[in-house]
């Protein structure tokens, strides 16, 4: 029986102190390298073709094209740790705040120390919207100081809920198959089965959502 629900989610394999559920992170190195060491193959092609769309979708959306790549990166690591936690015994790095957290600080402050060092007179412009009444120009500078604060903040915690949401159903629904009947098992494993499709989808947009915001503050400050 199961005491915590969360505790499908705590990293329990461990040796010498080490966590290596952790390790399904560095799994990205086999996805984004593959033509350098493979021969040419029909999951080469897709992978180009996939990065060619990406690339295309950010080339309209980046005021800046140099660091398109950057965000590239960014979707395909996020996707790849996304669709690989929903495989069994492989362990979701993206569910966790201690990593989506991180991400969504080192964009952030990056951002900030080069907004607030290279062009602080654009950055204090965007406080106070054109055409704000002078009245109520001290309060939008304390709405827009406050949403600036918390991005990194909505950032993690959209991506990390969402992929935690779909693991706790997907766990609570499998749970159900030990105390019920067969035929109520056998229609439990058809919904689970109609979810992973869902999660999948959720993944890749979940991935997209998160690399389309940051791509947006980027332009921001540019």
């Amino acid at each position: 029986m199961m005491t915590n629900l969360f505790s499908i989610f705590d990293p329990t394999s461990s040796l010498f102190n080490m966590h290596f559920n952790w390790m399904s992170l560095s799994l990205i190195i086999l996805f984004s390298f593959k033509s350098f060491w493979l021969m040419s193959s029909r999951w080469n092609s897709l992978m180009l073709i996939s990065i060619n769309m990406i690339k295309l979708e950010f080339k309209n959306n980046l005021m800046n094209n140099q660091s398109i790549l950057i965000f590239i990166m960014l979707i395909t690591f996020i996707m790849v740790n996304n669709i690989m936690g929903l495989f069994s015994y492989v362990f979701t790095a993206s569910s966790h705040m201690s990593m989506t957290l991180v991400l969504a600080l080192m964009f952030w402050i990056s951002y900030m120390l080069y907004s607030w060092i290279m062009k602080i007179s654009m950055t204090l412009a965007h406080l106070v919207p054109m055409g704000t009444p002078f009245l109520l120009m001290f309060f939008m500078v304390m709405i827009e100081s406050i949403s600036n604060i918390i991005r990194p903040i909505t950032l993690s915690i959209r991506l990390a809920a969402n992929m935690t949401a779909g693991h706790l159903l997907i766990s609570l629904m499998s749970s159900a198959c030990s105390i019920n009947m067969m035929s109520i098992s056998l229609f439990i494993i058809t919904m689970q089965c109609m979810l992973m499709i869902l999660e999948l989808a959720v993944a890749l947009i979940q991935a997209y959502v998160f690399t389309i915001l940051v791509s947006l503050y980027y332009n921001e400050v540019n």
